[in-house]
């Protein structure tokens, strides 16, 4: 029901905006706010209109374009959703790859405890650990991977506090209603809210990359261009400076 009413909401909003300043239209992963919002002033700052950004978890922008968002680009935080779109007939062209990104365990600024995930199987339940849903959301898969990769996902389970996307997972912790949280390292940059306990070693995952598309009902003229200048140096600079790693 959300992620329709956010689709209604779009498709109102981009309906009353005259064509002739309309920018394409961006829908994209949670964790790209900060920076694609750089981006997209940059792009803007070049004569462009100004792109009409979205965002969500992967797996509801992927469900947006799916169902017919007037969308003209979508980011994913994975490759598994930019498939899953081209299965559906939704996607023009291969996808592009435009930034990586690393997992952290965040906590709260405020609280300096050291208990990390190795010590949480003797934390009571009430000790909590915000993440993206395992089934759904990249980084709640990532993270599951690198706890399996640990030997902790059986004991951990009872912790878990699975969130539709990372940033909300982010905010759990922000709020201190989670006691830990796994996210990205552009989500903490992105806080003043929390701290960084550790990384986790990219080893123990698959490799965290975003990737952005055209959609098949895209009809904006510069659409293309601006897919291309999402892999451009411009557009790393920003990636970077907000915490997203190289590719």
């Amino acid at each position: 029901m959300r992620g329709m009413l956010a689709l209604f909401c779009l498709t109102l909003c981009l309906s009353c905006a005259p064509e002739t300043e309309r920018g394409p239209v961006i829908l994209a992963a949670a964790s790209m706010q900060e920076a694609l919002g750089d981006i997209a002033v940059d792009w803007q700052g070049d004569d462009n209109a100004m792109p009409s950004l979205s965002y969500a978890g992967s797996a509801t922008v992927a469900r947006q374009v799916a169902d017919g968002a007037p969308a003209d680009l979508v980011i994913t935080a994975d490759r598994r959703w930019m498939d899953w779109l081209a299965e559906q007939g939704a996607l023009r062209g291969e996808p592009v790859a435009i930034a990586g990104n690393r997992l952290v365990i965040i906590a709260p600024s405020g609280d300096a405890s050291e208990v990390d995930l190795e010590s949480l199987a003797a934390a009571p339940d009430t000790f909590r650990v915000a993440m993206g849903d395992p089934d759904t959301v990249p980084a709640g898969i990532f993270a599951r991977e690198a706890l399996q990769g640990l030997g902790l996902w059986d004991s951990l389970q009872g912790h878990i506090v699975p969130t539709e996307n990372v940033r909300l997972a982010l905010a759990l912790v922000e709020r201190g209603e989670a006691a830990r949280g796994i996210v990205y390292a552009s989500d903490a940059t992105a806080s003043r809210g929390v701290r960084v306990v550790r990384e986790i070693d990219p080893s123990l995952h698959a490799p965290i990359i975003y990737f952005a598309a055209l959609t098949n009902a895209s009809d904006h003229a510069d659409a293309a261009d601006l897919l291309a200048y999402l892999s451009s140096t411009n557009a790393r600079r920003h990636f970077t400076a907000r915490g997203f790693a190289s590719l």
